[in-house]
């Protein structure tokens, strides 16, 4: 990267209805830069500043502060210029101060995961000028402690020495209210707020042996490049790997002129969404304060109020408070401000036909005036992200291909999961009462820091108020439960992202982290203890509630069915039992792309006679024992069969070495010889014979099939015998016989010929018939290369992209994990191969093998049934290759139906 090459534009300005950028450069201004410039160009009120690029942050990582300083010096004095100009105000000035706020920005939300600095500017002679000029000592002091507490823990890392203790700079603050008798920020007098100045300075000085800087452009440069070190925190790049965002993305830096919504009973702030976040419903709907900056609200500190009088009367805490009363004590915005709401509700309403779709908002009043700080896509539940789109699509805003390029893929899997019983419920004992910050049930145990949230395989997070520093633990629990915080804090904002269930703001709970205990009136429940949440209704409840599946709604049948209309590559399950099967047909899937049969034999009644058969020293007690298992396959395919009626059924020939299957610890080896009669030393034996040094390239697959060819005979029999059960039933059966880890043309032949006599043999026998296909199942890159030459046998491909990926780096899946996620976090891998289709070599093979396969056989039937049937960019790399069909687990049938139609629509574009 040349260091001298300055010619480019790194960063941009906005205000007064000008921008130099616009919503479409995301990828260069971030989402929150691309809307604020978006915003100010369509008139709407936004505070003037400009946006650092995110090339500048790659170029941070690669050249340093003092490399990045000097390439970007100019241009930042430049902007800095421009908003003294629109504002008529002077950065350091201590007579007529401009304050700036320093704000991340990455090109997708990532709330909370990256670093904000509000007040920068402050020192002890612009506090007097801030003063002076607004005569107003209690909002100048307030800002002043506000700015050292946020660069002390943003710019000079002053965070908790441990996780039992809180902020150091909030200890201060609970200290002195604790000596003032009071409970909020608010209550401060002036000279609270100047002790508090002094005692932070202290703490800075004494932690870091330096003083708090007070050169206004020392702190601004402070800021921007801890924001861009931020991109590159713990919990950013936890975020960005949970969500496959790529760590070369970088972060763009965005400088505003701060407004205050800390300046009186005349000022606030807020966070407003035009429409329901966790519903979708089509309700305006957020929260405020008064007297207040923007990070109290998310931060939690402070419950806020609801801006409309419909919001407010969600809040179930005060379902029982009078009328007259709750106006008194917890007024909306739209009964305390009507003039200020009218005018937002007008700006959100503007916005959201602007951008089509839910929008969320912040805002500040200062001393009566509005100002809108940033507008995004807002973060919705699945649940809510269905009925957003299909409502916008109703009323006309977008059409059917955009209702479906909006969804995301992957939030349809929380409306498939269970929800609680209803007749549980009605016996449960509810404790307390909060927020239903982000709806679905959790149960599990309580747990009160977010680094043992894997502690129990079921845990409820339980904390008084979450941060950024949380998201792992978030991620880990099944629940969120906090003691503060409203609708937009961050426990809820992020639980909503997760589509994780959230009740924030119960008031009520008592949290004592030194203690690990959870206090509501007379109970007392300490960590371990068994909670649920319902984040449907805010309600906390005692114990463990049964669970039931979910019922889908309208819109969900809605969006599936313009799935399929646009829709070319179809989806079928990855199916081992008629439930699975059922499960699957019921979300959508046409077919079966994998019934992996060695699934049906460690069934207790099943395993003693799969281990005879292993044990066998002659063909003919091996095929005894085969008869044993075949009816009970037979059985398990019919049942198959009926579930997936008249669609395409791929059943896998056994395929892992027969080690899996034989017992390895000495009791259930005793266990075993005794009930078939035969010495121990026997079964020892067999154990020591049949263990392998790397059995995935061992002795499984075609090559069982081919050196035992009485167990291919048994499962084809089973196979066909069953098809024909159920043709007499009038049952449709379409079988697929798929032969499994074929690397050489005459391996495949060999099986082909066992299962074509087989299947011969018993349409004589019973005098019927039923269409069938032989196919294989293509995960050594060898057969990729030979897929010409088995094509010309083959009436069918399916590739296994799961030992494909195996073979193809050479990485085993069960010691990936030593070092994979090094690998990642280094940038020496992008994603996890085993998640996400390696398109460069993987997927290189894949099409090589689609290739030539048809160049034999153009008519050849090929799908894909490993993992990566179910990821949406792999699913897209599938249609774009070609491929008939995906195959993948049942729960991720609705959504590679709705992945088919957005490859499908975007080809179009």
């Amino acid at each position: 990267m040349e260091l001298l090459e300055n010619v480019k534009t790194r960063v941009y300005k906005f205000g007064n209805k000008k921008a130099d950028g616009n919503r479409d450069m995301k990828n260069l201004l971030g989402g929150k830069g691309a809307n604020l410039a978006e915003m100010s160009s369509i008139g709407v009120p936004v505070p003037p500043g400009f946006t650092i690029t995110t090339e500048v942050c790659a170029e941070y990582n690669e050249l340093g502060r003092d490399a990045v300083v000097e390439l970007i010096k100019n241009e930042v004095e430049a902007s800095i210029a421009n908003i003294e100009k629109l504002m008529g105000t002077e950065y350091g000035n201590k007579e007529n101060p401009l304050l700036v706020s320093v704000r991340s920005g990455a090109r997708v939300s990532m709330p909370g995961m990256m670093d904000t600095v509000l007040n920068l500017g402050m020192n002890d002679e612009v506090v007097l000028g801030l003063v002076k000029k607004t005569n107003n000592e209690q909002f100048a002091w307030d800002s002043y402690r506000r700015f050292i507490q946020m660069y002390g823990g943003v710019v000079l890392g002053m965070k908790p020495e441990s996780k039992e203790d809180i902020d150091p700079f909030e200890e201060i603050i609970e200290s002195l209210k604790d000596k003032r008798g009071i409970k909020l920020d608010t209550e401060f007098s002036v000279q609270d707020l100047q002790d508090l100045v002094y005692d932070f300075k202290d703490l800075v000085r004494k932690r870091t042996g330096l003083l708090f800087p007070t050169d206004p452009w020392e702190q601004l440069w402070g800021a921007i490049m801890a924001v861009f070190n931020s991109w590159n925190g713990d919990r950013a790049i936890y975020y960005r790997t949970m969500n496959g965002y790529p760590a070369d993305w970088g972060t763009a830096v965005n400088v505003q002129a701060m407004v205050y919504g800390n300046m009186g009973d005349n000022s606030g702030t807020g966070v407003c969404f035009t429409r329901d976040a966790g519903t979708g419903e089509n309700v305006f709907n957020g929260e405020y304060l008064i007297n207040a900056q923007g990070e109290d609200v998310v931060a939690g500190v402070r419950t806020p109020q609801q801006i409309t009088k419909l919001g407010s009367q969600r809040w179930a805490e005060l379902a029982q408070i009078e009328e007259e009363e709750r106006k008194e004590l917890y007024p909306s915005l739209e009964e305390l401000m009507p003039s200020i709401f009218e005018e937002l509700n007008g700006y959100q309403d503007i916005l959201e036909k602007h951008y089509r779709d839910m929008q969320d908002m912040e805002f500040t009043m200062q001393d009566g005036k509005l100002w809108i700080l940033q507008t995004r896509n807002g973060k919705r539940t699945g649940a809510a992200m269905v009925k957003i789109a299909m409502d916008l699509l109703k009323e006309g805003m977008i059409d059917e291909k955009e209702a479906l390029l909006m969804l995301e893929p992957n939030k349809l899997d929380e409306l498939l999961h269970p929800i609680f019983d209803p007749a549980a419920l009605k016996r449960s004992n509810v404790i307390a009462q909060g927020l239903p910050a982000s709806p679905g049930a959790a149960t599990g145990k309580i747990v009160f820091f977010a680094d043992e949230a894997a502690k129990y395989k079921s845990s409820i997070l339980v904390r008084i108020e979450t941060s950024p520093e949380d998201l792992e633990g978030m991620n880990i629990a099944k629940g969120i439960l906090t003691a503060r915080g409203g609708m937009t804090s961050h426990a809820a904002v992020v639980a909503r992202g997760m589509g994780k269930c959230c009740v924030s703001g119960a008031g009520a709970l008592k949290i004592n982290y030194k203690k690990r205990t959870l206090t509501v009136g007379e109970y007392e429940y300490h960590e371990g203890d068994w909670i649920s949440l319902n984040g449907s209704t805010g309600n906390i409840i005692e114990g463990k509630v049964a669970t039931m599946e979910p019922e889908l709604s309208g819109e969900f049948a809605q969006i599936m069915e313009l799935a399929d209309k646009y829709g070319v590559i179809k989806v079928r399950t990855n199916a081992d039992s008629p439930k699975d099967a059922k499960i699957a047909r019921g979300f959508g899937a046409r077919g079966i792309g994998l019934t992996r049969t060695e699934h049906m034999f460690f069934e207790v009644d099943r395993i003693k006679a799969m281990r005879e058969m292993i044990l066998a020293d002659t063909v003919k007690v091996r095929k005894q024992a085969l008869e044993e298992l075949l009816p009970m396959q037979r059985v398990d395919f019919e049942g198959i069969f009926e579930a997936m009626e008249g669609e395409a059924v791929t059943i896998r020939l056994l395929d892992p070495p027969l080690h899996e299957f034989v017992p390895h610890q000495l009791a259930t080896q005793k266990e075993l010889a005794e009930d078939l009669h035969v010495p121990l030393q026997a079964v020892k034996n067999k154990v020591a014979e049949l263990e392998e040094f790397n059995p995935m390239l061992g002795h499984r697959g075609c090559r069982l099939g081919n050196t035992y060819p009485e167990i291919t005979e048994m499962q084809t029999r089973a196979i066909i015998e069953a098809a024909l059960n159920l043709k007499e039933r009038g049952v449709i059966c379409k079988p697929e016989i798929m032969v499994p880890l074929v690397g050489t043309v005459k391996e495949y032949e060999a099986q082909e010929e066992i299962i074509r006599n087989t299947a011969s043999l018993i349409f004589e026998e019973r005098k019927d018939s039923v269409e069938y296909l032989v196919g294989t199942m293509i995960e050594i890159p060898r057969a990729t290369l030979m897929a010409d030459l088995i094509a010309e046998k083959a009436d069918f491909f399916s590739f296994g992209t799961n030992d494909l990926t195996q073979m193809t780096f050479g990485y085993s899946r069960d010691d990936v994990s030593k070092f994979l996620p090094i690998y990642i976090e280094k940038g020496i891998l992008k994603e996890d191969p085993f998640e996400v289709l390696d398109q460069e070599g993987v997927g290189q093979l894949v099409k090589i093998g689609t290739q030539r396969g048809r160049s034999s056989k153009p008519n050849l039937k090929v799908g894909i049934c490993g993992e990566h049937g179910g990821e949406p960019s792999s699913i897209e790399f599938c249609y774009n290759t070609g491929l008939d069909y995906v195959s993948c687990s049942p729960y991720r049938v609705p959504i590679a139906r709705l992945v088919s139609a957005q490859a499908a629509i975007k080809t179009t574009l």
